[in-house]
Order: C-alpha cells, then structure tokens, then sequence
C-alpha cells in the first residue's frame, strides 16, 4: 500500500471520528433530530469532551482539522522512521565481508534488499565499485543528498500545525472575550457570572490549540532525534564502505 494511499484512508478514519461531534453541533439547532446523533457522539467522544467542542464556538473548527493535519503527519513521519531504520552493525557485518572479498555485486543486490536510507546509499556506491574510489564517492555523496531530502520531509508541515492550533486558540479566545465584554455592555452591569462564563468560554480555545500543538511538538523533537540517528548511521556505513574499498585496492 502507498503512502499516499496509507494517509487517505487515516483521514478517511479521523475525520469520520470527529464528524460526530460536527453532528452533535449541527444537532443542537434541531432537537426533534438531533438527540440520537447527539447521544452517538457523546458516546464516542463523552458527554464532557462533545460539551466542551460546543462550548469553544466556531474556532475549534479549524483547530480540529489543524490537529486532523498533524496527527496524519505524525502517524505518516513515524511509520516512514521506523520503517526507515535497521540494525547497523548486522548490516555492515553481512555487507563488508563482500566487499572485502571484492563481490561487489552481491554486496549491492544485499543492500538493495535491505530498506531505509542506510542501505540505499551504500547501494549506489556499491553500484560504482568497478569505476574507482572517487566515483563510489560522488555516488554515496548524491545517495546520501536524495535520501536527506526524503528525511525531511514532513517537518514544515509539523511546524505548521504547532504554530497554526494555539494561534488559532488565541484568535477564538480574542473573539471570545469581545463577545464577553458585548454581554456585559448589553447588560448593562457588571455581572461576575457573566464575566466568570465569558472568560471560560473564551479560554477554552486557547486550551484546545495547546492541546494539539503540545503533543505535535514532541513527536516533532523525537523525529528530529530519529534523523539524527539515521544520518549518523548513513555516515558510519559510507565510511566503513569506503574503508573496505581502500583495502582492497
């Protein structure tokens, strides 16, 4: 299954999770209908989580399809680094040997057969053993460019989710208030309760944004631990490659 595949289907899933709360909103205008979707939702979700939703206002719309975003990208991100990642050293153990023993070929069709990056780079320079130590080289060097390349990617729109879910919660909070303070004004007096209600309502969004970007924010730092780890790696295979080319020559 591809990954593009992989992510639709998530969406497919969450997105089907969270329309019940969209349905329980919707509900609220049309009780005759909308006790039953209601009940589904709270079901899913719980009373106090479909309540709190409700009680947020139009910006944890957005919020919920930022975190919809990033959760898809950090499910996507984890699997692709894990999937990414072997044992080294049992590489290096199977692969050097050949090389050592100048089967330059077989040591190539055994990193083609291995995943990840790791074994990528070492394939392209095994497939220019023949030409000489400055080719293998260049061809570990442009390997090694491509599958950085690949790392990468996912970061900005991580990044994007952490910024956008507790911006987005101010915005509403900011909304929130004004529509507090417009109360207040059409009351006439000051009311504490009015206040205390207007003020929760309010903060609610903010709370919901850093419920979302706080959790993206640590996958995001274990990612960026886990490529470290992966260019480390891709940095000891091509040494040891090239090591095993010096000695033969």
């Amino acid at each position: 299954m591809s990954k593009k595949v992989s992510i639709t289907l998530l969406l497919i899933v969450v997105m089907t999770m969270f329309a019940s709360i969209a349905f329980a909103v919707e509900a609220s205008a049309t009780p005759a209908t909308g006790g039953g979707i209601e009940k589904f939702a709270e079901f899913i979700f719980g009373n106090v989580a479909v309540k709190w939703f409700k009680d947020g206002g139009w910006a944890m719309w957005p919020i919920i399809f930022v975190a919809i975003y990033g959760l898809a990208f950090v499910i996507w991100k984890f699997i692709s680094l894990i999937y990414g990642k072997i044992n080294l050293n049992t590489f290096l153990n199977k692969v050097i040997p050949l090389i050592k023993a100048k089967k330059y070929k077989e040591a190539a069709e055994l990193a083609k057969a291995n995943r990840g990056p790791v074994a990528a780079i070492v394939y392209a320079g095994l497939l220019k053993a023949d030409l000489g130590l400055a080719a293998v080289e260049k061809a570990i060097e442009n390997a090694a460019m491509i599958e950085m390349s690949y790392l990468e990617k996912g970061f900005i729109e991580l990044s994007s989710a952490i910024t956008l879910a507790p911006m987005l919660g101010f915005l509403g909070t900011v909304s929130g208030m004004i529509s507090a303070f417009d109360s207040i004004a059409a009351a006439r007096a000051v009311d504490a309760t009015i206040v205390a209600s207007g003020i929760k309502i309010a903060l609610i969004t903010t709370q919901a944004g850093l419920i979302v970007a706080i959790p993206v924010q640590f996958m995001n730092n274990i990612f960026l631990t886990l490529v470290d780890g992966l260019v480390i790696d891709m940095q000891r295979a091509s040494e040891k490659v090239i090591e095993a080319l010096i000695e033969n020559k």
